[in-house]
Order: C-alpha cells, then structure tokens, then sequence
C-alpha cells in the first residue's frame, strides 16, 4: 500500500510516500526555521499561511520524487492531531480534499504515534508490544505500545515538556531558535557538572516529569548573574542543563522498563536527537539488557514520512476518516480522532 502524507501540525510543511509503513520512497520538508527565529519561536499565524503557501509544492515534489502520480497512491494521509490548530487545520483540509478529489481513503493520524512510527522506518523487522519514550517540543511522555494502534500513557510531564525547556533555555543563553540543537552544540564545549540544577519528583507519581522547576533555575541563574554584572558560563550551563533534562528522563524510563519488564524500547520526538540523552539511553540499554531502538536524526524531527508509517497502520486497523474529519489542537496519543468531539 502506497499513502501520500502531509505533515504541518507546526512549523515544517512535509509530504511523502511511503510503502507499506515500511520503506521511505519518497520525502520532503520544507522548514520555516529561518521565519520563526526572527521571533524566536514559532508564530502560529505566520506558520499557518507559511503552510499554506508551500503544501501543494511539497506534495507535487513528493510525489515527482517516488515518481508516481496522485491516482497511483492507495490512500492520503495527514496529521490532524495534536498541534497548532491553524497549522493542522492546513494540512488536514488539503489532504481531506485530495484524498475526495482523488477517491481515496483519507487516513487522519496521530502527530505523537507518528513519531513512535519513525521507527518503524529506520527498523522494518521492529514490531510492538514495547515501551516507548516521547520527547518532542510539546510533549514528555513514557507510553506503553501494546499494538500499533493501542497506547497506555505510563507517565507523563506535569508542566512544561522538554523540548519547550529546550527553546525556552536557548533564549536565555541567546543562542535563538530552534533551541534543542543549537543547546546541544553549545553544551559539547562545556561541563555538565558546572552548574547544580533541580531534579524534582512528582509524590506518587514516579514516572511523571516536571521541567518548570528546571527551567526556571536556569533563567534565575541566568538573570542573577546578569545583575551582579557577572558572566554566565554559557556553555557549562547549557551542558548542565542537557544533563539535568537526561537525569529527569532517563532515571524514568529505567524505573518504567523494570515494572513493564521491556525487552524493547523505543525513543522519538525531536528532542531525540539530543547528543546526551542518546548516550545515556545506550548507556541504560546496557545496564538493563533491553533492546534501544533510536531513529536516525533525521527522522526524530517533523516529517511526513513517519505519518506516512503511522497512517498504513491505522488504515489496517480500519481507522479510515470522513470528509467530516476535523483538526484538534490537543488529543491523547490514545484517543481515536476521527471521533467528531461534543461541545
């Protein structure tokens, strides 16, 4: 099964083919990066009519790329949860429309499960039952994968997740938008243990997360020090906070992969591909015997190609959407979203 997928729930407007769930054959993305870092972050406005400007381009690339044409595809897809409403609303109706034009079935997918898929596309022998770790701009969260299209949310973030720190921390220390990448490669110059930052845990509650706490000690360090006229350490800082974000997840995942026994585990979101917490995750693999399983950093941001791997699933499990298909800003990885929600 071929499916034509669109990706735009935030600032990267992504289509791609992908067969089967399995193979890429074809994928494109084109980024708003340079826009949103005049602004430091993400303009929901400014990303919507970027998306709407740029998603038939994408789509005809990708579809040039696998050198098909539209009425070749089996089925379209697109993400319709969770995001940016304005910027879903784009790539949803687009899909929704090509999908009835071209008489196919329309496939709406999960932005979170399309993440997990990534997998999927860098491991083709890689099958559920495990467990997963997300970390992504807007989400943190340790889920249990019991099929490809049956989640249980073991534990979660109770404020901010970790990308959002990330962006949030990379403005402090001014080194601009995207955040994540840009703390990584700063914190590569610096000591992790330079700087002593919070670790808090959540009473009853031991696989939830908190990165508010975190976040926060960072901007107060930063403006303490700005106002006794002292200089900030940027790099042990950043290098101490990348190390606090590991000591907060990994210590997580560890305690969530004893409970549930995992042979198998999985990492994915863009924060990923951060340099330090895939080391600790290889370092944790070891130390409980489990198989990790981490996406190339290419398929750990946004992309079209992991709704594509995703949406092949949800078409087998009979998760077809209608031409009443709306978007939703926010959804559970486990909530079916082709349901109209009530008022």
């Amino acid at each position: 099964m071929k499916i034509l997928a669109i990706e735009s729930s935030c600032d990267e407007t992504a289509a791609a083919v992908v067969e089967d769930g399995r193979k890429i054959l074809s994928s494109v993305v084109d980024t708003q990066i340079e826009t949103h870092a005049l602004y430091g972050g993400v303009v929901p406005e400014i990303a919507s009519r970027r998306h709407m400007e740029a998603v038939v381009r994408v789509t005809e690339q990708a579809l040039a790329d696998a050198q098909l044409d539209a009425h070749e595809v089996d089925a379209v897809a697109a993400t319709c949860a969770p995001g940016l409403i304005g910027a879903l609303l784009v790539g949803a109706n687009f899909g929704k429309s090509l999908a009835f034009a071209l008489g196919k079935p329309f496939i709406p997918v999960h932005h979170i499960r399309g993440h997990l898929a990534a997998a999927y596309l860098a491991y083709p022998a890689l099958e559920p039952p495990f467990l997963a770790l997300i970390a992504s701009g807007g989400h943190s969260e340790i889920v249990q994968v019991r099929d490809y299209t049956t989640f249980e949310i073991l534990g979660g973030t109770r404020d901010d997740a970790a990308g959002e720190a990330f962006d949030k921390v990379a403005r402090v220390l001014g080194v601009g938008y995207p955040g994540g990448p840009k703390i990584d490669a700063l914190a590569q110059q610096g000591d992790p243990t330079r700087y002593t930052l919070p670790d808090p845990h959540i009473k009853d509650a031991p696989l939830d997360f908190s990165f508010s706490g975190l976040k926060t000690a960072v901007i107060n360090l930063a403006h303490n020090a700005a106002q006794k006229g002292e200089t900030i350490d940027r790099e042990g800082l950043a290098a101490s906070f990348c190390a606090a974000v590991v000591r907060t997840l990994v210590p997580r995942l560890e305690l969530a992969v004893g409970e549930t026994h995992a042979q198998r585990v999985v990492c994915a979101g863009g924060v990923a591909a951060n340099s330090f917490l895939r080391a600790a995750l290889q370092d944790m693999a070891e130390r409980t015997g489990t198989q990790l399983y981490l996406p190339p950093l290419a398929l750990c941001g946004d992309n079209a190609a992991m709704i594509g791997s995703q949406a092949y699933h949800e078409a087998c499990a009979g998760h077809v959407g209608t031409t009443q298909q709306n978007a939703f800003a926010t959804a559970p990885i486990g909530a079916d979203i082709r349901q109209k929600r009530s008022r």
